[in-house]
C-alpha cells in the first residue's frame, strides 16, 4: 500500500516535482544567502513575494496550453509573428552555453567541497565535468519516469537539509514573522528586487509545458491539477527560499559565486560543529545538482519543438515517436552536457553574472506575451481568459522583472 500510494503521489506531482528541482539552485542559496546577511531578516517578506509573481507566469504557460493543446513556444511562433523563432533560438542557444557552464561549475563546486581533488579549481572542473556527463547518462537513458523518481529524492534531500540548517541556527522567529511584512531595508530596494527575481526560476517556467504534456493533461480538469502543481511547487520553493534567508541573517558572508557556498558552509561548521557543515554541503550538492538534472532534461524539450516547427509540424502533426528519444533531442543533449564545459575556466563569479543576466531578460517578455495570448478570446475561448487579478499581477511582473533586467544589464556594462 505505502508502495502504491508513493506511486500514484509520484505520478500526479511529477511535474512538480521536475519544476521545483529546475527553478532552485545556487542562484537561489547564493542570492538569498547574502540578502540575509546583508539586509537581514527583515527582507524575507520577498520570497513570498517572487513566489506569487512566478506562479503568475506559470499558471498563465499552463492555461494557454490547456486552452489551445499547443505549447507556449507554438503559440509565439503562430500568433506573434515567424520572427520570433528566430529571437527565440538565439536566446535559447545563448542561455544553454551559460546555464550549462553556470550548473556544471556549482556541481563541480559542491562536488569540491565534500571530496577535495587536489586544489579549488582543478576540483571544480573534474567535479563539473563529472556531473555533467553523469547528467548525460541519466537522461540519456532514464528517461522521464526515472528523473521524476531520482528528483523527488533529490528535492527531498535538498528541503529537508537547508530547512533544518535554519532550524538549527535558532532564529528568532518572532523576528521572522515581523519581516514577512513587506518593507525596504536601510540599504534600499536592491536586495529585494534581487531576491524576488531569483527565486522560482526562469527558463523552467517555460519548460513545465512539456512536462504537463508528458502527464497527457488539457483542459479544464488540466489546469486544475496544474494550478494543484505550482501550489505544492512554489510552497517548497518558498519555504526552501525563506530558510536561506534566515541561514544568512544568522552568519556573516559576503563575496560571489558558487564558492561563497563553501564560505557559507564553513560559517556553519563554526556555529553549528562539523554536522551542520555536513548538512548544508549535501544539501547544496543536492539543490544543484537536481538543478543540472532538471535542466538536461528540459533545455531539449524547447529545441526540439522548435525544430518541429519550423518543419512545419505542429502538436497534432508530430510523429508518435516520444520526443525524448528523438534525434532532435538527444543531439541537443548532448551539446548542453559537452559544449558548456569549456567555460569552466571561466571565474565562477562571471559564470553567475551572465546567468543573472540572460534569465533576467526573459521574464518580462514572458508576462508580456501571456498579456496578450491569454486575454484573446478568439485564440483560448471565454472561459480559459485570465481573469483581472491575474492580468494585475502579471502587470507588476513585467514592470519589475523588467526593471531587474535593465539592472542586471547596467550593472554587467559598469563591471566591464
Amino acid at each position: 500500500m505505502p508502495v502504491r500510494f508513493f506511486s500514484r503521489l509520484l505520478h500526479d506531482t511529477g511535474p512538480a516535482i521536475l519544476l521545483t528541482a529546475t527553478s532552485v539552485g545556487a542562484g537561489d542559496i547564493l542570492t538569498g544567502s547574502l540578502a540575509g546577511s546583508e539586509a537581514g531578516i527583515g527582507i524575507i517578506w520577498a520570497v513570498p513575494a517572487g513566489i506569487v509573481l512566478k506562479w503568475t507566469l506559470n499558471e498563465g504557460i499552463a492555461r494557454w496550453q490547456m486552452a489551445t493543446g499547443t505549447t507556449l513556444l507554438e503559440g509565439w511562433i503562430t500568433r506573434l509573428g515567424s520572427w520570433i523563432q528566430w529571437l527565440f533560438l538565439a536566446y535559447l542557444m545563448l542561455f544553454t552555453l551559460v546555464v550549462g557552464g553556470m550548473l556544471s561549475s556549482a556541481c563541480g563546486v559542491a562536488g569540491a567541497g565534500i571530496l577535495p581533488l587536489g586544489d579549488m579549481e582543478r576540483s571544480r572542473a573534474v567535479w563539473g565535468s563529472l556531473h555533467a556527463l553523469a547528467g548525460l547518462a541519466l537522461v540519456w537513458f532514464g528517461g522521464y519516469e526515472l528523473l521524476k523518481k531520482l528528483l523527488a529524492w533529490c528535492v527531498g534531500a535538498m528541503f529537508a537539509t537547508v530547512t533544518l540548517t535554519a532550524f538549527l541556527l535558532s532564529p528568532d522567529w518572532r523576528a521572522v514573522a515581523h519581516g514577512m511584512v513587506p518593507s525596504i531595508p536601510p540599504s534600499g530596494p536592491g536586495w529585494p528586487v534581487s531576491l524576488i527575481g531569483a527565486i522560482g526560476g526562469t527558463v523552467a517556467l517555460v519548460s513545465y509545458g512539456y512536462w504537463i504534456r508528458e502527464e497527457g493533461r488539457s483542459g479544464q480538469q488540466g489546469l486544475r491539477a496544474c494550478r494543484f502543481d505550482l501550489l505544492l511547487s512554489y510552497a517548497v520553493i518558498g519555504l526552501f527560499g525563506m530558510a536561506v534567508v534566515i541561514i544568512g541573517s544568522r552568519v556573516r558572508v559576503a563575496g560571489q559565486g558558487a564558492g561563497l557556498a563553501l564560505l557559507l558552509a564553513d560559517q556553519l561548521g563554526g556555529s553549528l560543529g562539523a554536522p551542520g557543515r555536513w548538512i548544508f554541503l549535501l544539501g547544496f550538492w543536492a539543490a544543484v545538482f537536481s538543478a543540472l538534472l532538471g535542466v538536461w532534461q528540459s533545455i531539449p524539450y524547447l529545441f526540439t519543438d522548435f525544430l518541429w516547427l519550423r518543419q512545419g509540424r505542429g502538436i497534432a502533426q508530430r510523429p508518435t515517436v516520444d520526443a525524448a528519444r528523438s534525434l532532435p533531442y538527444r543531439a541537443y543533449l548532448v551539446f548542453m552536457s559537452t559544449v558548456p564545459l569549456l567555460l569552466l575556466r571561466w571565474p565562477v563569479q562571471e559564470l553567475q553574472l551572465a546567468f543573472g543576466i540572460t534569465g533576467a531578460m526573459l521574464l518580462p517578455f514572458l508576462a508580456l506575451t501571456l498579456l496578450i495570448m491569454n486575454n484573446r478570446t478568439s485564440w483560448t475561448t471565454a472561459a480559459f481568459r485570465s481573469h483581472w487579478t491575474i492580468n494585475v499581477v502579471l502587470g507588476f511582473a513585467l514592470l519589475l522583472f523588467g526593471w531587474v533586467a535593465m539592472n542586471e544589464i547596467v550593472g554587467a556594462i559598469k563591471k566591464l
